[in-house]
């Protein structure tokens, strides 16, 4: 009978030592959600997006694991714990590296804006050597608009570089570009029409 009661006393005490060890990992939680927090609260998704998705997906993966040993009778929270080292770890990292990659978006969102501004500049000036002859004053007059439209939306991509809207920036010197360049590509055949005339 006293060796029933020991076994029985081991077997509870083991019971309750897994129960204590399937305690879920509250000071983990709070330590990855904050260091995650604090990368997206300083511009991670404006500066780097690639990798501020990639932190929310590890922070994610790391609940939905809590999510599931919370379901289990004897809860396993190391590979939760895992998740959440290697989430809170990245977002350290990507903090250190912020400032850099921001750095790397407004250099290349200034150099789409020269490249855009370069491309209307020329188109400019091959407008001022279009030729003008009876047919095509209706052409000029439409170029001379698109590029009118080209100046307020360099403008608009100066505003979004100022604000430190990188990618916007980008987007609306590349739209520039692309339609200076096709506005100069069509000067180019009419000059050389006439040149050959």
């Amino acid at each position: 009978m006293k060796s029933i009661v020991k076994y029985l006393a081991v077997i509870m005490m083991t019971i309750f030592l897994l129960a204590g060890c399937g305690k879920q990992p509250t000071e983990e939680i709070n330590a990855a959600k904050a260091s995650v927090d604090a990368v997206m609260a300083e511009g991670a998704q404006k500066f780097a997006a690639e990798d501020a998705k990639k932190l929310n997906d590890s922070l994610q993966a790391a609940q939905d694991e809590l999510k599931v040993q919370e379901g289990k009778t004897f809860k396993d929270f190391a590979k939760a714990k895992e998740l959440l080292a290697k989430a809170k770890a990245d977002a350290d990292v990507l903090k250190t590296a912020l400032p850099a990659k921001k750095e790397e978006a407004k250099k290349n969102a200034l150099a789409a804006l020269e490249a855009a501004q370069a491309a209307a500049t020329e188109a400019k000036a091959l407008l001022a050597k279009a030729p003008k002859g009876k047919g095509s004053r209706a052409d000029i007059e439409a170029l001379k608009g698109d590029l009118e439209g080209m100046d307020d939306a360099l403008a608009e991509a100066k505003k979004a570089s100022d604000a430190e809207d990188y990618s916007g920036a980008i987007e609306r010197s590349n739209t520039v570009k692309d339609k200076a360049s096709a506005v100069a590509d069509q000067l180019k055949k009419a000059l050389a029409k006439v040149g050959k005339k």
